[in-house]
């Protein structure tokens, strides 16, 4: 028997690789000499790091970096297995938490922190890295994370500019002459399940700027200032960018690494699929265990799941897909089909506070997995 566990982390209580031994836990007790094939997993997002390095066998490495208060702060990231590829949360180094009500202001948050966690990692030797772009507190559309691979964004006196996406409508042009000679020759994958263009109604400015504390005249602001910029990138780099799908993640970030560097934006569970090697290690599969810590009709749309849930079926297409969530929400029926998930559990045992359900969570995913494992030993 061949169980294939890749979980995602329940994100605020347990990494990837704590679910996935849970699982294991509970599913051991009923097939303790099966085989047991663990992928922790992640979609992009928070966790993305972690999940990749355990996956994989690589490393974590620590920098101080600057945050967008342009502040030194302690990041991470990691340089997976095969000891060329590193994978980096922006969201480390240029992340929402850095700021709070009373210092969010995306006119002058920066990620040069971002660009520099970048570097750090061509340091070490890789050629390619992985770039997770959810969790900003930035609207300069990569602005600083350019200025830190050494492109230099120069207003009418030939001046740098400044941090923040509130000084973008001074820049008069841009030179790159100075940028590292590395990263036109690393290769940048961009997990993102981000579409939005980078200006307009549907842009970084004006869905994305209230949550990190813009006001409605600096949406419209920071919405000129993004376009004005886009113009001067096509101008000078010849690359027209702004509105290409995903150019609006992490405040325009997915602009910056399109224009600065050798870039493709892909579904980040897409990547992690691929870097993990889940499609091989899934064939020949019996039954597959995922999860994540809440679930709903949305998950169809780039997570874990639904991504391990595609990916295994093509190799392994007559295994069950058991999805175990710490909540499940509304309409998860559209999550079911042939070639996706067969049955979805919530784990938490009995009714409880989030407190102790995020407290409780190994054991009680551990009793859930070994009652699932208990029911397939009745009906197989």
């Amino acid at each position: 028997m061949k169980f294939v566990i890749a979980p995602d982390s329940f994100k605020g209580s347990l990494t990837a690789k704590e679910v996935a031994d849970a699982i294991k836990k509970g599913v051991s007790r009923v097939y303790p000499n099966a085989d047991y094939v663990m992928v922790p997993m992640a979609d992009g997002g928070e966790g993305t790091v972690q999940s990749l390095v355990d996956a994989t066998h690589g490393q974590l490495i620590h920098k101080k970096v600057h945050n967008p208060l342009n502040q030194l702060s302690d990041a991470y990231y990691g340089i997976l297995g095969d000891g060329k590829t590193a994978v980096i949360e922006m969201a480390q180094a240029s992340g929402i938490q850095y700021v709070d009500e009373n210092t969010h202001n995306p006119l002058i948050t920066t990620t040069y922190g971002t660009g520099e966690l970048m570097l750090d990692a061509m340091d070490h030797g890789v050629s390619a890295i992985i770039m997770g772009i959810g969790g900003s507190a930035t609207n300069d559309g990569g602005a600083g994370m350019a200025q830190a691979l050494g492109a230099h964004l120069l207003d009418k006196e030939g001046k740098e500019l400044s941090f923040g996406g509130g000084a973008l409508d001074q820049l008069d042009k841009i030179d790159v002459s100075a940028v590292d000679s590395r990263v036109a020759d690393t290769k940048i994958l961009i997990a993102s399940d981000v579409t939005n263009p980078l200006t307009g109604k549907d842009g970084a400015s004006a869905v994305f700027g209230p949550q990190k504390g813009a006001t409605p005249e600096m949406v419209k602001q920071l919405d000129s200032n993004l376009h004005h910029y886009a113009q001067i990138i096509k101008r000078d780099l010849k690359k027209d960018i702004e509105m290409k799908p995903g150019a609006g993640a992490a405040g325009g970030l997915g602009t910056g690494l399109m224009a600065f560097t050798n870039s493709e934006m892909k579904l980040g569970i897409d990547i992690v699929v691929e870097y993990t090697k889940l499609k091989e290690q899934a064939a020949g599969a019996d039954y597959v265990f995922t999860g994540e810590g809440g679930i709903d009709f949305q998950t169809k749309f780039g997570k874990t799941p639904y991504g391990v849930a595609k990916a295994t079926k093509k190799v392994a297409p007559n295994a069950p897909v058991i999805v175990l969530a710490g909540n499940v929400g509304e309409k998860i029926d559209s999550l079911y089909s042939s070639d996706a998930m067969d049955a979805i559990f919530a784990t938490p045992a009995g009714a409880k506070s989030l407190k102790d359900a995020m407290a409780d969570g190994p054991h009680d995913i551990a009793l859930t997995a070994e009652n699932i494992a208990r029911l397939i030993n009745v009906i197989s």
